[in-house]
Order: C-alpha cells, then sequence, then structure tokens
C-alpha cells in the first residue's frame, strides 16, 4: 500500500486540531465597492422586542456584501410606512432603497409590518405582514431579509438556512469534540453530537433533514447519518482503514466516500436503501473529497495520481475520470456552486492556501481569499457566499467570501478554535 504524504498527513492534522465550542460572532473584515447603498430604518414598536428585528435584516443584508447599510447616525427621520416616506430626503443621501415597518405585541404574538421602498423610483417594491412568536423573532427577520435580498437582486436569499461546525474543548487527551449546527449568521447554535473522539466531514442531506459525519468513536472512523429532528443516527461503515468524505447524491440516495479498505483510498457510492456499494475509481493514488454535480451525472474529487493533489471530474455516464484543474502544484476540496458551472476549492500558491473559483467553461481560476490556511469550502444554496475554515493568529475560525472574492466575514468563536464547516441547503 502506498504510504500516505504530506498533503494527506497535512490534511489529518488540521482536522484533528484542537477546537472549542460557543455561539459564533460575525466579523465583517472586507465590504465591496460594489455594495448597494440601502436605508433600514428601526421598525416602530421595535425597541420593545427581546430581539430587534431591523437590526438583524441589517447584519445579514451588510455581510451578503451585495448591501451597504446607512448608518442610524445618518438617518434623517424614522418614518414607520411608505405613506409617512419623503423621498426627496433619501435621495440626498444617496440611498438606492429603503425599508420601514412597524411591530404590535398582540396577545404575545408579534404582527411585524414591512415595506421596500425603491427611492429613485419613488415606488413601493414590496410590502407584507409577517406574525412571529416570541421565539420565532430572529427567524422572521431573516425570512424578511431573504424577501428584500431576492426583490432587489433577483437571487433567492440564504439568511434563513444554517451552517454546521466542528468544534471542541479542551487541549492534548482531554478534548471534547462536539457537532454543532447553527443559523447562517452564528446564532442559535445547537449540539448534535458529543465525543472524546474527533468528529469530521459533517454532510447535510439535500432536504436538510440529516447530517452524514464521520466519527472516530468506536477507535477507528466510521461513517454515520444523522436524523436532526429526532437525534437517531445510523453507522454506515466501519471499514478497516479510512472511512471518510460522505457526500450526499443530488436525490438523496446515495452517498459518496473514501474508502481504502481495498489498499489505496479510493471514490465509492453506497446505495442507502440496499446499501450496496460501488467503487469508481482505480488507481495506485490517494482518491478522496468527493462532491455530487448539482444534476447528479458526474462527481468530482481530489487526487494525487499526477504527483500532487489535483481535481478531477468522474462521469457515471463513461466510467472515465478527467483531470479539471490545472493551474497551481495543489487544489483539493472541490464544491459545486448550484448551477454547476463552477467549483470552488483550496488552492495553494507561494503565501499559502487560499479558497479559489474556477470557471469550467473557461478554467479561468480566481484566488478569493488572501490568509495563508485556508481549507474546507462549502457553497451557500444560492451561490453567493462560500463559508471556509482559516487561522487567525493561532485560532480556527470560520470565514467567508462572497463568489467574486469582493466581501468577506469571519464567525470566530470567543473561547477557541472552530472548524469543518458545512452551509445546508435550502430548509424548506
Amino acid at each position: 500500500m502506498k504510504r500516505l504524504n504530506l498533503w494527506t498527513a497535512a490534511l489529518l492534522l488540521m482536522l484533528c486540531a484542537g477546537m472549542a465550542h460557543a455561539e459564533l460572532t460575525i466579523e465583517i473584515t472586507k465590504g465591496s465597492d460594489q455594495a448597494i447603498p440601502i436605508a433600514i430604518v428601526p421598525m416602530e414598536g421595535g425597541d420593545e422586542l427581546p430581539q430587534e428585528v431591523s437590526r438583524i435584516v441589517s447584519n445579514d443584508l451588510e455581510r451578503s456584501g451585495r448591501f451597504e447599510p446607512l448608518s442610524q447616525n445618518s438617518l434623517i427621520s424614522r418614518p414607520s410606512s411608505s405613506d409617512d416616506v419623503y423621498y426627496q430626503d433619501w435621495q440626498q443621501l444617496d440611498s438606492d432603497y429603503l425599508v420601514v415597518g412597524k411591530v404590535k405585541n398582540q396577545g404575545g404574538q408579534y404582527r411585524i409590518q414591512y415595506e421596500l421602498l425603491d427611492v429613485n423610483g419613488e415606488d413601493r417594491m414590496l410590502g407584507e405582514v409577517v406574525t412571529s412568536s416570541r421565539d420565532q423573532l430572529r427567524d422572521s427577520a431573516h425570512y424578511i431579509s431573504d424577501q428584500i435580498f431576492e426583490e432587489i437582486t433577483g437571487i433567492r436569499g440564504a439568511f434563513s438556512t444554517s451552517i454546521a461546525y466542528v468544534t471542541a474543548n479542551g487541549v492534548g487527551d482531554n478534548i471534547k469534540y462536539t457537532l454543532n449546527i447553527a443559523d447562517a449568521d452564528g446564532h442559535n447554535n445547537q449540539e448534535i453530537l458529543s465525543s472524546d473522539e474527533p468528529i469530521m466531514s459533517p454532510a447535510w442531506s439535500p432536504d436538510g433533514r440529516k447530517l452524514a459525519y464521520v466519527s472516530f468513536e468506536t477507535g477507528r472512523p466510521s461513517i454515520y447519518v444523522q436524523n436532526l429532528s429526532t437525534g437517531q443516527r445510523v453507522q454506515l461503515t466501519s471499514f478497516e482503514g479510512i472511512n471518510g468524505a460522505p457526500a450526499w447524491s443530488p436525490d438523496g440516495r446515495k452517498l459518496a466516500m473514501s474508502l481504502s479498505k481495498d489498499g489505496q483510498p479510493e471514490i465509492y457510492v453506497m446505495d442507502l436503501g440496499s446499501r450496496d456499494l460501488t467503487r469508481l475509481t482505480h488507481s495506485d493514488a490517494i482518491d478522496t473529497e468527493p462532491e455530487w454535480a448539482p444534476n447528479g451525472r458526474s462527481l468530482i474529487f481530489t487526487s494525487d495520481r499526477s504527483g500532487n493533489p489535483q481535481i478531477y471530474r468522474y462521469n457515471l455516464g463513461d466510467e472515465q475520470a478527467q483531470r479539471i484543474t490545472f493551474t497551481g502544484s495543489y487544489n483539493s476540496r472541490g464544491r459545486f456552486n448550484p448551477d454547476g458551472d463552477a467549483i470552488f476549492m483550496v488552492t495553494r500558491d507561494d503565501d499559502g492556501f487560499h479558497i479559489a473559483r474556477q470557471d469550467l467553461d473557461t478554467d479561468r481560476m480566481t484566488i478569493l481569499t488572501d490568509s495563508n490556511w485556508d481549507e474546507s469550502p462549502s457553497v451557500a444554496p444560492n451561490g453567493t457566499m462560500v463559508i471556509f475554515a482559516t487561522q487567525e493568529g493561532t485560532r480556527g475560525v470560520l470565514g467567508a467570501v462572497s463568489d467574486d472574492g469582493s466581501a468577506s466575514f469571519r464567525l470566530p468563536s470567543p473561547q477557541g478554535d472552530v472548524r469543518e464547516p458545512a452551509w445546508s441547503p435550502f430548509l424548506d
């Protein structure tokens, strides 16, 4: 059996590094020069809410990189309805759009009325009433953000989605690993699984109801699938050697994975109904990190069969694999955008490891991040952002960058490191 090379050893070290558990917080690190100015007026009655809806909407739109909310101090008035708006005032502030609204408490339920206005066109673009319980206020705010984002950009908003990630408490031999899920902005985190052994590679099912992941709890890596609503989980593999990198097919009926049960790590596909395994790759190289194309007709994976890690595409029709990355000596962990016409990946240059995008029609690669130890990219279901793990000093944090690299933010844990992010599909 071929020895694991430095690339594989480095991956294992990154995945098993100590990490810590806490709610994540947003830190905007770079804004886009093309961001759309928008004024979001605090809602009338909103200061009595346990969570300020307008502030959550503003934060959502800002971290998307596509909007630049005006500061609260610059707002020249506080209208709560389109009837109270003098458009010329807002035109002087160079705000393209305006959001106004009001909140009323009706017997423990909150009635949230909001409107989106086109300042230059002096037009009401969107208006809606949302009813929310106290516990659902943050969810309602994300919903409003989604509607505003889609109305202006034509792209479905992803603020109501979730992220999964792995953290750990402790150092040395006393580390407690946890698998967590949270809102896309890092709030409302929930612990899904806790273990004294490493947890790796969380992957969402297409319907958002299950997570596949790798756990070392039995002393060897095994692939599990867990139902998020019931907590019930099933162990799918526990072969000798590597059992890793689970990836769901678009229809949710199959799981691709990397197994070394026959020698070298190879790409396999398991039918989840019958548990039958089909081996796809046959090489003396290390083949790992599979990812299904959105149409389900092919997969991409990382292989060092050319001497260094590169990304290959396996066509399920002709059962052939072809290399698709040629820029640079290291490219790994490929992830499709929702349209399937581009991939995001980890690439290496003289400055370190970065998140990059490659258009599959032109093969043009663009490096999106300027940090030097990035890994584990995961793409938002609308394709506008990529979340990834990176280093901030000696700490591991989550970062996110827009699909063109123009905007970015960080989600650090105040208590330590965090790794292995996975962005959920749309949860509806």
